[in-house]
């Protein structure tokens, strides 16, 4: 491991393990998808084992719920608890309003969902994930019997939408909800929560990795391999 990617996984797990340390005993939690999230899974059941911590997790996608279930961390679901105490997320990218842009492991309708039962919503970051202005292409859900008409109109809205293929596998990815994704590119984003809500009135849209509702109760947890520095609501710029 070259030095760049060694401190790249330290602060990965510097930000996974704060998280987890935030994590109060008889906590349900929403469990995010993700590298970082997995060393907060990490350590939540180190705590479980070595603490006798009680806590329950809603896994925001296949992966994560196998994940939970191989760290010994009871798997419930929203029906069990429509409200949790807190969800910890990962983001692509996270500007100085705490909106983020999510969905690189195309489980963002669920995230989404997790996110807005949560009292809480902590994100994990490394550093390099924080931007002045959010830019990455924005993962959208689409219901493939409306593909076509949505593709036209997300060009519309002044993107090229991309259809994201496999890995390993022939054809477009299939979200856990049997859905697709379409990686759409902006030349720029001067409104993010304005394009969240125009990218939602789209008939066949299920949802968008763009995440501007949840910044009155987000903290940001930046990885750092010396410390970890800290953003939430106080701190967003007006």
């Amino acid at each position: 491991m070259d030095e760049k990617a060694r401190a790249l996984t330290a602060a990965k797990t510097a930000a996974g393990f704060r998280a987890a340390d935030m994590v109060e005993d008889g906590n349900v939690i929403g469990l995010g998808t993700g590298s970082t999230v997995f060393y907060m899974i990490e350590r939540l059941s180190a705590r479980i084992r070595e603490e006798g911590l009680k806590v329950s997790g809603v896994p925001t996608s296949y992966q994560t719920a196998i994940r939970a279930r191989e760290y010994g961390i009871p798997v419930v679901t929203l029906d069990d608890y429509p409200s949790i105490d807190l969800a910890i997320d990962g983001a692509d990218e996270v500007d100085p309003h705490l909106f983020l842009i999510k969905g690189r492991g195309a489980a963002l309708l669920r995230e989404k969902c997790v996110a807005a039962a949560a009292f809480r919503f902590i994100v994990v970051a490394d550093g390099q994930k924080v931007v002045p202005r959010l830019r990455a292409p924005v993962p959208v859900e689409i219901l493939p019997f409306a593909v076509t008409p949505v593709l036209a109109q997300l060009r519309g809205l002044g993107c090229k939408p991309v259809i994201r293929e496999g890995v390993r596998k022939d054809g477009p990815v299939i979200t856990d909800n049997g859905n697709f994704i379409a990686d759409c590119t902006f030349d720029s984003i001067a409104d993010p929560a304005l394009l969240e809500a125009e990218i939602a009135r789209i008939a066949g849209v299920l949802g968008s990795g763009l995440f501007t509702g949840f910044a009155d109760k987000t903290t940001v947890i930046i990885g750092n391999e010396k410390e970890c520095r800290i953003i939430s609501s106080a701190d967003i710029i007006p």
